[in-house]
């Protein structure tokens, strides 16, 4: 079967989906203003599910690879929801300590493609936790909109402080250098910005096309950045030339990429927003930065 791709929809369509996957619209209003998009026997329903994730078939290291040890793990967080869960995954064999990378998910909680980022983290040699901020509402429901409508009754100011205390566990885990960088997607990529804002020894922060910290927290970013943006997201980009001139100012290491015509999520393999040339350029840049700063 051929796979949808982002061209396979219309363009207003994608941004009514993106309206939707964050929040800003709930199921019903998708499918109603979906249904003048439903043609030639198609249902609103319909392209609902050809947008939504498809886990198993885009799955690229399975769970079970004898390359990795992986486990599920409970670490504690004072300021936050007191203890919370999460999955660290790294190479079976490895002979020594290794570069911790704290991967953050989208705002859906630790869903089977966040999981399998952090294996291919870890068959590139680092130590990759992914948490899951759904634990005080009962982990990841194992359903993308129950998953949406948990997530939205969390208490941000608390889940702030789970990532925090996350990368303070990473750092001091026995099978860790104490070299601490951070991968976030969407909501995610929000995360790993606040991270660098937070915390002056986070060694490396990656972003895709997540929202920028307020223009003055800036000045407190110490640690490198990488930045992804997709080509086609007005609902990040606008705030992004703000942002910069306060890094300049400030004069934070960072570099930052555009993909032309490329949709928010393109880097997400399981949807039809997944661009395959734009998420091998983006990632190889990440696992390349990644090295340069945990590694070296």
């Amino acid at each position: 079967m051929t796979r949808l791709t982002a061209s396979d929809f219309d363009q207003e369509l994608l941004i009514l989906f993106d309206a939707y996957v964050h929040g800003d619209i709930d199921r019903r209003t998708f499918l109603d203003r979906a249904r003048k998009f439903a043609v030639g026997g198609l249902t609103a329903a319909g392209l609902l599910a050809s947008l939504s994730p498809k886990f198993a078939e885009a799955q690229v290291v399975k769970p079970d690879d004898a390359r990795l040890a992986t486990s599920h793990i409970t670490y504690a967080s004072p300021k936050g929801h007191g203890t919370v869960k999460g999955y660290l995954a790294r190479p079976a064999n490895a002979g020594g300590k290794l570069p911790a990378v704290l991967v953050v998910h989208e705002n859906r909680g630790l869903n089977p493609h966040i999981e399998d980022i952090a294996r291919r983290l870890a068959l590139d040699g680092f130590l990759a936790f992914a948490p899951d901020m759904l634990t005080s509402l009962g982990g990841y429901p194992g359903d993308e909109d129950k998953a949406r409508n948990l997530f939205a009754q969390l208490d941000q100011a608390k889940c702030r402080e789970d990532f925090i205390a996350a990368c303070a566990a990473l750092k001091v885990r026995p099978e860790s250098t104490g070299k601490v960088g951070v991968v976030g997607f969407c909501y995610g990529g929000g995360i790993a910005h606040m991270l660098s804002t937070r915390l002056p020894d986070l060694t490396a922060a990656v972003s895709f096309y997540g929202n920028h910290p307020p223009v003055e927290d800036a000045a407190w970013v110490k640690s490198p950045l990488l930045i992804h943006f997709a080509g086609v997201d007005e609902r990040i980009n606008a705030a992004w030339p703000a942002y910069e001139k306060e890094l300049k100012a400030a004069h934070v290491r960072y570099t930052a990429h555009s993909y032309p015509g490329t949709q928010h999520g393109f880097n997400n393999d399981t949807t039809p927003r997944f661009d395959a040339a734009a998420a091998q350029l983006a990632w190889g840049r990440t696992l390349d930065f990644f090295k340069t700063h945990l590694m070296g």
